[in-house]
């Protein structure tokens, strides 16, 4: 195994990035949300890559969260210097994956904790194994959750389970996760790449702009007022409207119908 704080794979037009500090449960420390972000870069400009998987190195974690170690020396810096590197540094994190024009599915394969379960609430998808788990543990250091949990996990699953998570930090289990909507379905551990994949294959067999359109309309429109959603709605429609995709997709269809008739 790697120095390397992410690990990246590419097969078939998705790409494979695993959080590798499984000595760490994968905490989430300044130099792995660097590497992580960069990697995002280069897949954003990458035309051959059309879908993201992000999953944990080891059997025991997809995250713990946040590098509690690290996080110390800024908190103990002063207030400013916490927000500013810590805080700061972990809402534009997860704003980048929620913001992603690319499908990021979470293959959560252990617990996914803290800045873990955050970064996986703003992921589009994600397919848990049956043996994760999932928490908000930092109310017992004293804390509300700082990447963006308490403002995601609510508008997930609802205020008044995601205020039981935050304001106990109790986990629970892949399968409460899925009936809750943290995530999309739950599997086998041994099958969890190879579920994430084929549901990424699912996604790759339509046009890129209209995934992309699509991701859009929904993350931004969202936390709007429904008016101002359906202008966005719109404003992506007119996006995809103007490619071949339409034309080809509509083809297609016409034909299929044709033949039936």
């Amino acid at each position: 195994m790697t120095n390397d704080p992410v690990l990246y794979d590419q097969r078939h037009g998705v790409a494979i990035l695993t959080l590798n500090r499984p000595d760490q449960l994968n905490a989430l420390n300044f130099a792995l949300i660097g590497r992580f972000m960069a990697h995002l870069d280069a897949i954003e400009r990458d035309d051959t890559v059309r879908a993201v998987i992000v999953t944990g190195a080891g059997d025991r974690a997809f995250s713990a969260g946040a590098d509690i170690k690290e996080f110390s020396h800024s908190v103990a810096a002063g207030v400013e210097i916490a927000l500013r590197d810590f805080v700061a540094r972990g809402q534009a994190f997860t704003s980048r994956i929620e913001r992603f024009p690319k499908p990021i599915i979470g293959a959560v394969n252990g617990l996914a904790f803290g800045g873990g379960c955050e970064m996986l609430e703003a992921m589009p998808l994600a397919v848990a194994a049956d043996s994760a788990t999932f928490a908000k543990p930092e109310i017992n250091l004293g804390f509300p959750p700082p990447f963006g949990g308490t403002q995601r996990l609510p508008r997930l699953i609802g205020r008044k389970r995601a205020l039981e998570m935050i304001l106990t930090g109790d986990p629970i289990t892949a399968e409460e996760a899925r009936q809750s909507g943290l995530v999309n379905r739950v599997v086998l551990k041994s099958k969890l790449i190879s579920e994430a994949e084929k549901l990424a294959q699912r996604i790759i067999e339509k046009a890129p702009v209209s995934v992309a359109a699509s991701l859009t309309a929904v993350t931004r429109g969202i936390n709007l007022s429904i008016d101002e959603g359906l202008a966005v709605e719109a404003a992506q429609f007119a996006r995809a409207a103007a490619t071949p995709a339409v034309t080809e997709g509509i083809g297609r269809f016409l034909s299929r119908a044709a033949g039936r008739a």
